[in-house]
């Protein structure tokens, strides 16, 4: 009988746990296939939230995160953890997901060890290397040495095609962000700080970007202001990110304002819900580009650029950037035209059918019984 396919998961984050869960579910179904998971720890409250809630016990914790470290301690740390556990797994394929320091050492560490890289939600591309900052850099290194192209939509897979990555590599499976939310969504939902909110049109804000911070963030605070100051029916909850210099400045220039609740991070069946609730969302983050427009809520994204051009054509996103006034004026615009809320909130949703993960298990599976395995 053939031997197990001995399959490595390696992520760090809360949105990588996040999208890699509903796979390490799906993999963990299949008798094929041996399911190994390493976190990195990269972030430590955060990704344990996640965890717990999809009760998911990492095999390996390399519990890397550090107060105040930096991208190369974190990376040369990360690079020599998973570089152990590979040496003792000995796996035949590890997995990586996105754009994280995390996702970037860990396929350079299987690389150097000559282990099969597969990169879930490969593909996107910017194609400015200082934003998004340094997740765009980290996608094209590790696109550079991936065996298995796992691209989220057509357009991620032109990408590669682009940069001449075989073709037979690259596959089309759909996000798996989308496959989370058959585990978190509920009509049943209730949290005390929607109750807060219930006679309102709620904004969902989150802001943490590190080309963001600083000035470009006190400009979206100044705009969402201004907002306040016109539309008596909005509040505004925002989840504040752990990072010391995103909850200083967000106390400054909020910690006042009697309709904006600053909050703790949310676990993600909250954060889902959370968005299920909303009317709009104001966000730089990348997997809410994805999750928000499954719910039928539009999204201005607080960026220069998104890797996620799909959303844009299909007119869920709108890319705003960071400046007060385009801030002030393209949430105005959504709070007063009717039309063009519909039309965003309406939109198909381009990154999939939440069955990445099973498309997914389903090739690797067929990719290796085509290789004899040793």
């Amino acid at each position: 009988m053939k031997r197990k396919i001995k399959v490595m998961l390696v992520f760090g984050t809360r949105p990588e746990a996040i999208k890699m869960a509903p796979l390490i579910i799906e993999l963990k179904r299949r008798k094929e296939i041996s399911t190994i998971v390493c976190v990195t720890a990269q972030h430590r409250q955060m990704l344990d939230q996640v965890l717990e809630i999809f009760n998911i016990n990492p095999d390996y914790d390399l519990d890397l995160m550090q107060p105040n470290q930096t991208l190369t301690s974190l990376t040369k740390n990360a690079i020599e953890g998973v570089d152990k556990i590979i040496k003792i797994v000995n796996p035949d394929l590890v997995l990586v997901h996105g754009d994280t320091t995390t996702s970037f050492a860990g396929a350079l560490a299987s690389f150097y060890n000559q282990i099969k890289i597969g990169h879930i939600e490969a593909g996107l591309r910017t194609y400015n290397l200082k934003s998004p900052f340094p997740e765009e850099a980290n996608r094209q290194f590790v696109s550079t040495i991936t065996d298995m192209h796992f691209a989220p939509t057509m357009n991620s897979k032109q990408n590669l095609i682009n940069e001449l990555k075989p073709e037979n590599k690259i596959f089309v499976t759909g996000n798996t962000a989308i496959d989370a939310l058959k585990y978190t969504i509920t009509d049943k939902y209730e949290n005390k700080f929607l109750d807060w909110a219930k006679d309102s049109r709620l904004i969902l804000l989150t802001t943490h970007r590190r080309e963001n911070l600083g000035e470009p963030m006190r400009n979206i605070f100044k705009g969402l202001k201004r907002i306040l100051q016109d539309f008596n029916d909005v509040k505004v909850i925002y989840p504040v990110h752990l990072n010391p210099l995103v909850r200083k400045i967000a106390n400054e220039m909020l910690g006042n304002e009697e309709r904006i609740k600053l909050i703790e991070p949310l676990n993600v069946i909250d954060f889902h819900n959370f968005i299920n609730k909303s009317y709009l969302i104001l966000t730089d983050s990348g997997g809410v580009q994805e999750e928000a427009p499954s719910l039928g809520k539009p999204v201005l994204v607080l960026r220069d650029t998104t890797e996620r051009p799909e959303g844009v054509d299909a007119g869920t996103l709108k890319v705003i950037g960071t400046k007060e006034i385009d801030v002030y004026n393209e949430t105005k615009t959504l709070l007063t035209n009717d039309d063009l809320y519909s039309s965003m909130s309406k939109a198909q949703n381009p990154y999939g059918d939440g069955n990445a993960s099973v498309r997914i298990a389903d090739i690797i599976i067929k990719e290796f019984n085509d290789v004899p395995l040793n």
